[in-house]
């Protein structure tokens, strides 16, 4: 059996994010192998992801982004069980990287999915190895793209947790609107929008 160190073990933990005791587990049922024990925790992760499926994902966060120009914007929602999930940090930086994901597949969700992120594992595995590390379910419930060509896109966060990342968000798209001259009517709306729900 082949020795587990501990620079073994948070070299794993850093690669995939599961808990220390999780990734020793891991390299000793794979017996050091990196592969063998990546491939462990995945599996562990879509049991846990199996047994939360039914769970109700009534808590979560919006997150909305701009591009500078103002003329093409994202949104997606990601749902979790507990108030507490939704502002863990995991989870709060699994958003981030997502939003910044979302402009690249123009919003299509299964393109989202199949897409690697810094991990280099795809969304849908990412996701699962959250599951597995907070324990609960969580899933990306939508994901939109605004092009505007015409105006500019404004966005609103109520309750906001970080700067683009809140429980309520509403995206506004103007026609006619110059930056810097009339734009401040954009935020306005959408803050109406957001408070008449």
């Amino acid at each position: 059996m082949a020795e587990i160190k501990a620079t073994d073990v948070a070299t794993l933990r850093k690669q995939t994010g599961a808990g220390m005791m999780d990734c020793k587990v891991a390299l000793v049922e794979s017996n050091g192998n990196f592969d063998a024990a990546i491939d462990v925790l995945r599996k562990k992760g879509q049991k846990v992801a199996a047994k939360r499926a039914d769970r109700e994902a009534s808590e979560g966060v919006a997150i909305t982004r701009i591009n500078s120009e103002s003329t093409a914007g994202i949104a997606i929602v990601l749902a979790c069980e507990t108030d507490f999930v939704a502002k863990n940090q995991d989870f709060i930086n699994f958003c981030k990287e997502l939003s910044e994901i979302n402009f690249l597949t123009l919003g299509n969700l299964d393109k989202l999915n199949n897409f690697k992120m810094s991990n280099a594992t795809s969304v849908k595995d990412s996701l699962v190895a959250l599951i597995a590390k907070i324990g609960e379910k969580i899933t990306i419930r939508r994901t939109n793209f605004f092009d505007n060509k015409k105006g500019l896109n404004f966005f609103y966060v109520h309750s906001a947790i970080e700067k683009n990342i809140g429980k309520i968000i509403s995206v506004v798209q103007l026609d006619g609107i110059v930056k810097g001259k009339n734009e401040d009517i954009g935020n306005k709306i959408a803050m109406h929008i957001a408070a008449s729900n």
